[in-house]
């Protein structure tokens, strides 16, 4: 994955809209895409008691779901692998976040393990 050039946004709709159809059927009747957009993610990499940040680049299709209003996404890689999904995302406008809890990501679930 690292190091491949990220596909372009016809490429990574096209293998986001393939992911859907197999995983997630039900949110492409009423998916409406907000954008696609290249979109880093970072890890930490606690293996062999040494810990690592790493930042994951790929390509984010972020999109609304019609039928209730919350949100979800696919991130795909350079290898043209989805390596991201999540779904029924409730956004708050404001103050600019989500409201759901973030299981998928270190720093969130660090800020609550104290």
């Amino acid at each position: 994955m690292a190091g491949e050039p990220l596909p372009d946004r016809e490429e990574t709709e096209n293998i986001a809209r393939a992911f859907l159809a197999d995983h997630a059927p039900d949110l492409l009747p009423t998916m409406k895409i907000s954008w696609i957009e290249p979109h880093d993610e970072t890890i930490v990499d606690r293996t062999g008691g040494a810990e690592t940040t790493v930042t994951v680049t790929g390509m984010k299709v972020k999109a609304r779901n019609l039928a209730d209003g919350t949100w979800f996404w696919v991130i795909v890689g350079g290898d043209r692998t989805p390596m991201v999904f999540e779904r029924d995302i409730v956004w708050i406008a404001f103050p600019g976040h989500r409201q759901t809890e973030k299981w998928l990501h270190d720093n969130w679930l660090n800020e609550r393990s104290g």
